[in-house]
């Protein structure tokens, strides 16, 4: 029994970790790093630096500036196409550090998969903010950005101390991530297209030679 709860234990911390980077990176990070340095759970050895003090200082402050930044209209699709190189390259990080210190095959493997499901996890949450920002009120980019913070907090404790239920919402997460993402992909390619034909019509129509000069014939 203990085994198979150390399996559940890991997977669970594996997926969430990955789930969260993808939505808040710095989040992340610095409640994995407080709550390993504070006692309230056990991080494997490879995930141990996130408990140095200054790794938790560096997520706290980068935390501080998302939480600002993903709150601001405009700004926050940016934010998300720059951290598009950052946030799924460190799932796959804090996946792979998550088995432990294992098989390397099964560290790769928990890599590939994390890749995965941070990736799912940042499309849904950069496409959503670029048809949310269709909306001229920022009342909406709040909201939504308030719980994608919660979501990370209470997901990533759901995963470190209830893994079992963790991993149900998870399972739930993958089917609505699968029914969802063609939608918001459509949505985008929507908003992109009216863009595209509002500044099309805005462009000065071509005058040909003929409109400006008579033909000689009319001389």
């Amino acid at each position: 029994m203990d085994a198979y709860q150390q399996i559940i234990t890991t997977i669970a911390l594996t997926m969430g970790a990955a789930w969260a980077s993808g939505i808040n990176l710095y989040a992340t990070i610095a409640m994995l790093g407080i709550l390993g340095a504070t006692g309230n759970v056990v991080l494997p050895e490879t995930m141990m630096m996130l408990q140095d003090p200054v790794v938790i200082m560096a997520a706290c402050v980068m935390y501080c500036v998302e939480f600002f930044a993903d709150k601001t209209p405009g700004i926050d699709t940016g934010w998300d196409t720059i951290h598009s190189f950052i946030r799924i390259p460190a799932g796959v990080i804090l996946a792979a550090g998550a088995v432990g210190d294992v098989n390397p095959a099964l560290a790769v493997a928990a890599g590939i998969l994390g890749g995965t499901v941070s990736a799912t996890s940042h499309m849904i949450k950069a496409g959503s903010r670029v048809l949310i920002n269709t909306s001229p009120e920022p009342f909406t980019n709040w909201a939504a950005s308030f719980a994608e913070d919660v979501a990370v907090f209470g997901g990533l404790w759901a995963a470190l101390h209830y893994p079992v239920a963790f991993l149900f919402g998870f399972v739930v997460f993958i089917i609505i991530a699968i029914w969802l993402l063609p939608r918001i992909w459509r949505g985008i390619v929507l908003v992109f297209t009216k863009i595209r034909t509002i500044f099309s019509k805005n462009e000065p129509t071509e005058v040909t030679r003929e409109a400006v000069q008579p033909k000689l014939g009319n001389d």
